[in-house]
């Protein structure tokens, strides 16, 4: 039908689609995510980086991997290191999540509790859980690039139960993540040999 001259149709004007990529960044910043804080040191200083990428990806060998962005100074460094502290951060470890994910902030400066390990590199003891790992693969992307890393070695103390919530970022929000109550009732069976997923 034909809107008469002078007269606005009434008709909806036609929806355009969101892209692929819009669908993608709305569904993604939905997605909760955990937090991790990856250290490094290349040879030339400690860097730092907050990720929300990290992935278990073996068992045996013990593999995680991790996505970094192009953009990040903090990520070039840690692409050419050979090795890493992997931080398995928790709600109380927030701020220093928020700092390793500032652009411009000192995140070795005299205010942060940092140390090396025996190897060298650099880690936040305040950080109950972390892993040092052996960087094995880089898989460059568009815009980024995927690392893949064997785990060595485990914080003292790593087997003891982890307190305080765990940390996850989603619709650009920290969150502490707590159990369900009632999640006994709709068990989640994950099979080994099909996920990645313990």
């Amino acid at each position: 039908m034909t809107a008469r001259p002078g007269k606005e149709s009434r008709a909806a004007p036609p929806q355009v689609g969101a892209s692929v990529a819009e669908v993608f960044m709305m569904a993604f910043r939905h997605h909760p995510a955990g937090v991790a804080i990856i250290t490094a040191d290349p040879g030339d200083g400690p860097v730092a980086l907050t990720v929300s990428s990290l992935i278990s990806i073996s068992a045996s060998p013990p593999m995680v991997a991790f996505s970094l962005s192009d953009n990040s100074s903090s990520a070039h460094a840690v692409r050419r290191a050979e090795t890493v502290v992997v931080h398995f951060v928790r709600r109380s470890d927030m701020e220093l999540a928020r700092l390793c994910a500032t652009r411009g902030k000192d995140r070795f400066g005299p205010d942060v509790r940092w140390a090396r390990l025996e190897s060298g590199e650099p880690h936040y003891p305040d950080v109950g859980l972390w892993f040092q790992a052996a960087i094995r693969g880089l898989f460059p992307v568009p815009g980024a690039c995927l690392v893949s890393a064997e785990l060595l070695k485990a914080s003292p103390g790593a087997q003891e139960g982890q307190q305080d919530d765990t940390l996850v970022y989603a619709n650009r929000a920290w969150h502490g993540l707590r159990s369900i109550a009632d999640a006994g009732l709709a068990p989640l069976f994950l099979w080994p040999d099909d996920s990645a997923t313990f």
